[in-house]
């Protein structure tokens, strides 16, 4: 476990799958979901897919891949290859392994940087490969909920009536978009939000979350650039953390059995190329 502080925030990032799992403030205030029954992780990276592929299978030029819901970057350990005191960076390339299910030669670094009440949040992806590759990344961090329950709000910096994407309780969704639930920008959180799994704003409609405490002060603020930010709680379980993620990509819509790089929202880097992003995490 790598540990990172400066005089206000200390976390913990392990190597496997370059998770952060915890974000402390200089009282000792855990901010992180602690993982647990309800669900086991605490804040996932989510390559070289986003959600799932139907039936847990793409095609690249015709021929079959498998890959789990939202990839084997949370499941594969990284090596660490930069850290000082308030910045680590972990990478992962291309193996054996990963060659059976992704075809493509790559180099993904994660970096974690704090400065003040921040942390920066940081993706890289180069392609490696002497064909163009194809890939997602998002982000899955669960925050704790400030009232220690399912109960609270989330505050969107754009006011105006938003769409989100059709859900489905399986995890899978539609490219139809319906009214988002959210009242002048404000978001209630509750069980029954999450009745058909994840809320998918995409279109670039927000940039920044709130998670707000009972006074109505924000918790945790998390800034994005990109095209898709979901929400997400476990539905029917109680649990006491929200997800706030950051994407650069989509699940197949239901009934998709295209071209893996024909996918919604699919990046593309030809040979020598890179791709880098960030979302920011904001502590009080």
């Amino acid at each position: 476990m790598i540990e990172l502080k400066n005089e206000l925030l200390a976390i913990k990032v392990a190597e496997m799958g370059a998770e952060l799992q915890s974000v402390k403030d200089n009282e000792g205030r855990e901010y992180m979901w602690q993982a647990g029954d309800l669900w086991p992780r605490h804040s996932p990276i989510l390559f070289p897919i986003v959600c799932s592929v139907n039936n847990d299978t793409y095609r690249v030029d015709g021929q079959e891949y498998h890959l789990p819901r939202h990839g084997f970057a949370r499941d594969t350990e990284f090596t660490v290859v930069k850290q000082a005191e308030n910045q680590v960076t972990l990478a992962l390339h291309e193996s054996e392994e990963t060659l059976k299910v992704y075809p493509y030669r790559f180099n993904l670094a994660i970096s974690y940087r704090l400065e003040g009440n921040k942390i920066h949040v940081i993706w890289h992806v180069e392609n490696t490969d002497t064909k163009e590759i194809h890939f997602q990344i998002g982000g899955h961090p669960a925050f704790n909920m400030p009232s220690g329950k399912l109960d609270g709000m989330i505050k969107l910096d754009n006011e105006e009536p938003m769409d989100s994407l059709k859900s489905y309780a399986d995890g899978s969704n539609d490219m139809v978009e319906v009214p988002l639930e959210a009242d002048s920008g404000i978001m209630e959180i509750n069980n029954n939000l999450f009745r058909n799994d994840s809320v998918k704003i995409h279109k670039c409609q927000t940039h920044r979350a709130m998670l707000m405490d009972t006074n109505g002060e924000p918790a945790v603020t998390v800034d994005y650039k990109t095209p898709v930010c979901a929400f997400w709680s476990p539905y029917d379980k109680q649990a006491p953390f929200v997800c706030i993620e950051p994407w650069y990509g989509l699940g197949d819509p239901r009934g998709f059995d295209g071209e893996f790089k024909d996918k919604p929202l699919m990046n593309h880097l030809l040979p020598g190329a890179s791709f880098m992003s960030r979302y920011t995490i904001t502590i009080g």
